[in-house]
């Protein structure tokens, strides 16, 4: 298995290459993940302002020298609360991604690989969760469960689960039955060792791919519940929280309240779908016989 990731990671990496100098739509979207990943991480040092702090002499100040976008109808700086919010979205976005690709992809393999009851069960669960609209079944959870930032992971991770299972149980009908596979079991190679070595690998890409698509709509759903009031609770800033109330009552007095986390939001989806596209012309097997 280390020789088949080393080999793939390598041959990615000069296939992303190629891709950059190719599609560079793909490059100027990985730029603004970084951005917003860098922004994210060196939040404390970047916006040194307390996100939260309120001050009554600055109240609705417009984007200046010493706030740069703006401040709220509480006096808090905006560029705080837009970085330490990217904190919180794009966090969000990224755990609950990471958690319902795992959980999603492994019942995938699973079922795909044994099939049978296995399989029949994976596909009745995923068949009966994606039959909700992903918002409307977020706000099912969330409600259930109640607001705050672990409910918020939770909901967004059982949307993302059934799409990733669905990955994984195609990967697994694929590879089970090639003659590597077969080979491994006449050497006496039991279920999980197969599973391991031969099915996840060839699982790599396209589980990427969709991972890096899904952030997006990830990032969606995080500040569509917010903005709703369903996601991470006041004052944390998240860039839905930022949209919601506030946003919306003084936008006619101080529209930069809504415009700099709805651009943040936009610019994220964005750079996230361009960068999920390009990834998928380097790691989609078919791209190779181009």
């Amino acid at each position: 298995m280390d020789n088949v990731v080393v080999r793939w990671i390598v041959d990615a990496w000069w296939r992303l290459a190629r891709t950059a100098r190719g599609k560079p739509l793909g490059a100027i979207g990985g730029g603004i993940v970084l951005t917003l990943v860098v922004i994210a991480l060196l939040a404390p040092v970047l916006a040194t302002a307390d996100p939260v702090a309120q001050d009554a002499d600055s109240i609705l100040l417009s984007p200046g020298a010493d706030h740069w976008l703006g401040t709220d109808n509480l006096g808090r700086d905006l560029w705080s609360r837009i970085a330490h919010g990217a904190r919180v979205s794009l966090g969000v976005g990224f755990v609950s991604i990471a958690l319902g690709s795992a959980i999603g992809g492994l019942a995938g393999l699973v079922g795909g690989y044994y099939g049978r009851l296995a399989d029949a069960a994976l596909q009745q669960v995923s068949d009966a969760l994606m039959a909700f609209p992903t918002l409307v079944l977020a706000l099912g959870i969330v409600a259930i469960l109640g607001a705050s930032a672990t409910n918020v992971v939770i909901a967004i991770a059982l949307v993302q689960a059934p799409r990733a299972a669905r990955v994984g149980r195609s990967q697994a009908l694929a590879v089970k039955s090639t003659e590597y596979v077969a080979a491994s079991r006449l050497v006496g190679a039991g279920s999980v060792q197969i599973m391991f070595k031969h099915v996840l690998p060839h699982c790599l890409a396209p589980f990427i791919v969709i991972f890096t698509n899904a952030l997006g709509i990830a990032i969606v759903l995080e500040a569509s519940l917010s903005f709703l009031g369903l996601g991470v609770p006041a004052p944390e800033p998240s860039w839905g929280g930022m949209l919601a109330g506030p946003g919306r009552d003084y936008f006619n007095v101080a529209p930069w309240m809504a415009i700099w986390p709805g651009l943040a939001i936009a610019l994220s989806v964005y750079g996230f779908n361009l960068l999920g596209d390009a990834l998928r012309d380097v790691l989609d097997p078919r791209q190779r016989l181009l």
